[in-house]
Protein backbone atom coordinates (compact mmCIF):
# COMPACT_ATOMS: atom_id res chain seq x y z
CA UNK A 1 0.00 0.00 0.00
CA UNK A 2 1.67 3.22 -1.24
CA UNK A 3 0.39 6.47 1.05
CA UNK A 4 2.08 9.43 1.61
CA UNK A 5 3.54 10.06 5.24
CA UNK A 6 4.00 5.85 5.26
CA UNK A 7 6.10 3.27 4.45
CA UNK A 8 5.71 -0.69 3.97
CA UNK A 9 7.95 -2.77 6.85
CA UNK A 10 7.75 -6.69 7.51
CA UNK A 11 5.73 -7.75 10.44
CA UNK A 12 4.72 -10.43 12.34
CA UNK A 13 1.37 -11.09 13.88
CA UNK A 14 0.25 -12.78 16.26
CA UNK A 15 -2.75 -14.47 17.70
CA UNK A 16 -4.68 -14.75 21.50
CA UNK A 17 -6.03 -17.62 20.17
CA UNK A 18 -3.40 -19.66 19.86
CA UNK A 19 -3.55 -19.42 16.14
CA UNK A 20 0.32 -19.76 13.92
CA UNK A 21 2.01 -16.51 13.95
CA UNK A 22 2.03 -15.39 10.34
CA UNK A 23 4.02 -13.08 8.51
CA UNK A 24 2.57 -9.63 6.45
CA UNK A 25 3.84 -6.31 5.22
CA UNK A 26 2.21 -3.36 6.69
CA UNK A 27 2.46 0.23 6.74
CA UNK A 28 4.38 2.09 9.52
CA UNK A 29 3.80 6.29 9.81
CA UNK A 30 6.78 7.94 8.83
CA UNK A 31 8.43 9.83 11.93
CA UNK A 32 11.85 11.78 11.13
CA UNK A 33 13.72 14.42 12.37
CA UNK A 34 12.76 17.50 10.53
CA UNK A 35 15.54 20.70 11.06
CA UNK A 36 13.77 23.99 10.51
CA UNK A 37 15.71 26.38 9.47
CA UNK A 38 14.69 29.86 8.86
CA UNK A 39 16.30 33.05 7.34
CA UNK A 40 19.74 30.68 7.38
CA UNK A 41 19.30 30.60 11.42
CA UNK A 42 18.75 27.13 12.82
CA UNK A 43 15.37 27.35 14.31
CA UNK A 44 14.38 23.93 15.46
CA UNK A 45 14.68 20.11 15.15
CA UNK A 46 11.01 18.50 15.61
CA UNK A 47 9.92 15.13 15.32
CA UNK A 48 7.16 15.06 11.89
CA UNK A 49 5.88 13.06 9.50
CA UNK A 50 7.73 14.36 6.81
CA UNK A 51 4.76 14.96 4.34
CA UNK A 52 3.04 18.14 3.31
CA UNK A 53 5.82 19.86 4.74
CA UNK A 54 5.22 23.30 3.07
CA UNK A 55 1.66 23.55 5.03
CA UNK A 56 3.91 22.26 7.62
CA UNK A 57 6.51 25.48 7.47
CA UNK A 58 4.25 28.10 7.26
CA UNK A 59 1.44 27.14 10.09
CA UNK A 60 4.69 26.56 12.55
CA UNK A 61 6.16 30.24 11.33
CA UNK A 62 2.34 31.53 11.60
CA UNK A 63 1.78 29.04 15.10
CA UNK A 64 5.37 30.40 16.80
CA UNK A 65 4.44 34.16 15.58
CA UNK A 66 7.12 34.55 13.44
CA UNK A 67 5.15 35.87 10.74
CA UNK A 68 1.46 37.42 11.40
CA UNK A 69 0.09 36.56 7.96
CA UNK A 70 1.27 34.30 5.36
CA UNK A 71 2.19 37.47 3.45
CA UNK A 72 5.01 37.73 5.09
CA UNK A 73 6.18 33.81 4.29
CA UNK A 74 7.91 33.38 0.93
CA UNK A 75 8.79 30.07 0.33
CA UNK A 76 9.78 27.03 2.02
CA UNK A 77 12.35 24.35 0.19
CA UNK A 78 12.55 20.65 2.20
CA UNK A 79 14.91 17.68 0.86
CA UNK A 80 15.93 14.55 2.94
CA UNK A 81 18.99 13.75 4.08
CA UNK A 82 20.50 10.58 4.24
CA UNK A 83 22.64 9.10 6.76
CA UNK A 84 26.15 9.50 6.64
CA UNK A 85 28.78 7.63 8.80
CA UNK A 86 26.51 6.33 11.32
CA UNK A 87 24.77 9.35 11.93
CA UNK A 88 21.11 9.64 11.84
CA UNK A 89 19.51 11.00 8.71
CA UNK A 90 16.04 13.08 8.95
CA UNK A 91 14.68 15.97 6.68
CA UNK A 92 15.65 19.68 6.24
CA UNK A 93 13.13 21.95 5.98
CA UNK A 94 14.50 25.72 4.59
CA UNK A 95 12.24 28.62 5.07
CA UNK A 96 12.26 32.10 3.90
CA UNK A 97 10.10 35.05 5.61
CA UNK A 98 10.14 39.00 4.85
CA UNK A 99 13.38 40.12 6.29
CA UNK A 100 10.96 43.06 8.04
CA UNK A 101 8.87 40.22 9.63
CA UNK A 102 11.20 38.28 10.92
CA UNK A 103 12.38 40.30 13.67
CA UNK A 104 11.62 37.59 16.76
CA UNK A 105 13.79 35.13 14.92
CA UNK A 106 17.05 36.18 16.69
CA UNK A 107 15.49 36.10 20.05
CA UNK A 108 14.38 32.96 19.67
CA UNK A 109 16.52 30.84 17.08
CA UNK A 110 18.04 27.98 18.77
CA UNK A 111 18.65 24.38 17.67
CA UNK A 112 17.07 21.92 20.14
CA UNK A 113 15.31 18.15 19.70
CA UNK A 114 11.42 18.27 20.59
CA UNK A 115 8.87 15.79 20.78
CA UNK A 116 6.30 17.53 18.39
CA UNK A 117 5.96 21.45 17.48
CA UNK A 118 4.30 22.31 20.61
CA UNK A 119 3.81 25.85 20.16
CA UNK A 120 6.41 26.83 22.85
CA UNK A 121 9.73 26.55 20.84
CA UNK A 122 12.06 29.21 22.66
CA UNK A 123 10.29 29.39 25.49
CA UNK A 124 12.77 29.81 28.55
CA UNK A 125 10.83 30.76 31.18
CA UNK A 126 7.52 30.63 32.78
CA UNK A 127 6.79 34.07 32.22
CA UNK A 128 7.23 33.41 28.60
CA UNK A 129 4.52 30.42 28.07
CA UNK A 130 2.04 32.47 29.48
CA UNK A 131 3.10 35.25 27.09
CA UNK A 132 -0.38 37.43 26.59
CA UNK A 133 -2.53 36.43 23.42
CA UNK A 134 -4.44 38.37 21.44
CA UNK A 135 -8.50 37.21 22.49
CA UNK A 136 -10.25 35.56 19.81
CA UNK A 137 -12.39 37.96 18.22
CA UNK A 138 -14.08 35.25 15.67
CA UNK A 139 -17.76 34.89 16.78
CA UNK A 140 -19.38 31.59 15.34
CA UNK A 141 -22.40 30.22 16.10
CA UNK A 142 -21.58 26.17 15.33
CA UNK A 143 -24.68 23.62 16.42
CA UNK A 144 -24.05 20.09 18.51
CA UNK A 145 -25.32 18.71 15.28
CA UNK A 146 -22.60 19.90 12.96
CA UNK A 147 -20.20 18.58 15.30
CA UNK A 148 -21.31 15.50 15.88
CA UNK A 149 -21.13 15.24 11.96
CA UNK A 150 -17.72 15.71 11.74
CA UNK A 151 -16.40 13.72 14.07
CA UNK A 152 -18.36 10.95 12.66
CA UNK A 153 -17.58 11.85 8.87
CA UNK A 154 -13.66 12.35 9.99
CA UNK A 155 -12.65 8.68 9.23
CA UNK A 156 -13.22 8.83 5.96
CA UNK A 157 -10.87 11.99 5.62
CA UNK A 158 -7.76 10.06 7.60
CA UNK A 159 -6.16 8.18 4.93
CA UNK A 160 -2.71 7.80 6.97
CA UNK A 161 -4.72 7.42 9.93
CA UNK A 162 -6.68 4.28 8.64
CA UNK A 163 -3.66 2.68 6.90
CA UNK A 164 -1.08 3.05 10.02
CA UNK A 165 -3.55 3.30 13.01
CA UNK A 166 -0.41 5.88 14.30
CA UNK A 167 -1.72 9.21 13.22
CA UNK A 168 -3.47 12.28 14.48
CA UNK A 169 -5.29 14.34 12.35
CA UNK A 170 -6.46 17.66 12.59
CA UNK A 171 -9.75 19.05 10.09
CA UNK A 172 -11.02 22.11 9.36
CA UNK A 173 -15.40 21.90 9.10
CA UNK A 174 -17.76 24.15 7.42
CA UNK A 175 -20.16 25.71 10.28
CA UNK A 176 -22.40 22.35 9.16
CA UNK A 177 -20.15 20.49 9.54
CA UNK A 178 -18.58 19.47 6.22
CA UNK A 179 -15.19 18.60 6.53
CA UNK A 180 -13.38 21.22 4.46
CA UNK A 181 -9.68 19.93 4.84
CA UNK A 182 -7.34 17.57 7.01
CA UNK A 183 -3.99 17.11 7.43
CA UNK A 184 -2.20 14.24 8.92
CA UNK A 185 0.93 13.48 11.02
CA UNK A 186 2.69 11.31 13.77
CA UNK A 187 2.37 14.36 16.35
CA UNK A 188 -1.36 16.21 16.85
CA UNK A 189 0.72 19.68 17.45
CA UNK A 190 2.79 19.13 13.90
CA UNK A 191 -0.93 18.42 12.44
CA UNK A 192 -2.37 21.32 13.75
CA UNK A 193 -0.05 23.54 11.91
CA UNK A 194 -0.38 21.42 8.37
CA UNK A 195 -3.33 22.48 9.06
CA UNK A 196 -3.10 26.24 9.78
CA UNK A 197 -0.50 26.36 7.24
CA UNK A 198 -3.00 24.87 4.58
CA UNK A 199 -5.61 27.13 5.54
CA UNK A 200 -3.60 30.04 4.87
CA UNK A 201 -2.44 28.65 1.88
CA UNK A 202 -5.51 28.07 0.45
CA UNK A 203 -6.73 31.84 1.69
CA UNK A 204 -9.55 30.27 4.09
CA UNK A 205 -10.16 32.09 7.39
CA UNK A 206 -9.90 29.76 10.28
CA UNK A 207 -12.91 32.39 11.44
CA UNK A 208 -15.48 30.92 9.13
CA UNK A 209 -15.28 27.45 10.38
CA UNK A 210 -14.57 25.01 13.39
CA UNK A 211 -11.38 22.87 13.96
CA UNK A 212 -11.76 19.08 14.97
CA UNK A 213 -8.34 17.26 16.32
CA UNK A 214 -7.92 13.60 16.97
CA UNK A 215 -6.00 14.19 20.37
CA UNK A 216 -6.06 15.41 24.05
CA UNK A 217 -6.57 19.04 24.23
CA UNK A 218 -3.52 20.52 25.86
CA UNK A 219 -2.63 23.76 26.41
CA UNK A 220 -0.70 24.08 24.03
CA UNK A 221 -3.12 23.30 21.56
CA UNK A 222 -5.64 25.99 22.24
CA UNK A 223 -3.14 28.12 22.16
CA UNK A 224 -2.43 27.66 18.28
CA UNK A 225 -6.00 27.75 17.84
CA UNK A 226 -6.33 31.26 19.96
CA UNK A 227 -3.07 32.55 17.43
CA UNK A 228 -4.75 31.42 14.55
CA UNK A 229 -8.10 33.08 15.59
CA UNK A 230 -10.14 29.99 15.54
CA UNK A 231 -13.85 29.97 16.69
CA UNK A 232 -14.40 26.49 17.91
CA UNK A 233 -12.08 23.65 18.95
CA UNK A 234 -13.35 20.05 19.12
CA UNK A 235 -10.86 17.47 20.18
CA UNK A 236 -11.36 13.77 20.37
CA UNK A 237 -10.17 13.44 23.98
CA UNK A 238 -10.25 14.89 27.14
CA UNK A 239 -8.90 18.42 27.68
CA UNK A 240 -6.28 19.37 30.76
CA UNK A 241 -7.18 21.84 33.40
CA UNK A 242 -4.96 24.47 31.62
CA UNK A 243 -6.47 24.16 28.08
CA UNK A 244 -9.42 25.03 29.88
CA UNK A 245 -8.80 27.68 31.60
CA UNK A 246 -6.83 29.23 28.83
CA UNK A 247 -9.64 28.69 26.08
CA UNK A 248 -12.16 30.74 28.59
CA UNK A 249 -9.75 33.46 29.06
CA UNK A 250 -9.56 33.89 25.50
CA UNK A 251 -12.96 33.28 24.44
CA UNK A 252 -12.33 30.32 22.65
CA UNK A 253 -15.64 27.64 22.61
CA UNK A 254 -13.86 24.51 23.58
CA UNK A 255 -15.43 20.68 23.04
CA UNK A 256 -13.63 17.83 24.18
CA UNK A 257 -14.56 13.87 24.47
CA UNK A 258 -15.90 14.76 21.31
CA UNK A 259 -17.55 11.59 19.97
CA UNK A 260 -20.45 10.58 17.16
CA UNK A 261 -23.23 10.56 20.22
CA UNK A 262 -21.87 12.99 22.70
CA UNK A 263 -19.22 15.61 23.33
CA UNK A 264 -18.43 17.63 26.61
CA UNK A 265 -18.33 21.20 26.47
CA UNK A 266 -15.66 22.78 28.46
Amino acid sequence: MVVDGARDAAVTEHFANGSAPRELTRPLVDEAPVAIEINGIGYAVMMATPADLDDYALGFCLSEQLIVSAGEYLSSDSFEVPPVAGMAGGWMLRVALDAPAAGPLLDRARLRLAEGSCGLCGIESLEQVLRPLRAVSARLTVEKAAIFRAVSALGDHQVLGRATRAAHAAAFCAVDGTIVMVREDVGRHNAFDKLIGALAHAGIDPATGFVVLTARCSFELVQKAVIANVPVLATISAASTMAVDQAHLHGLTLYSLAREDSLLEV
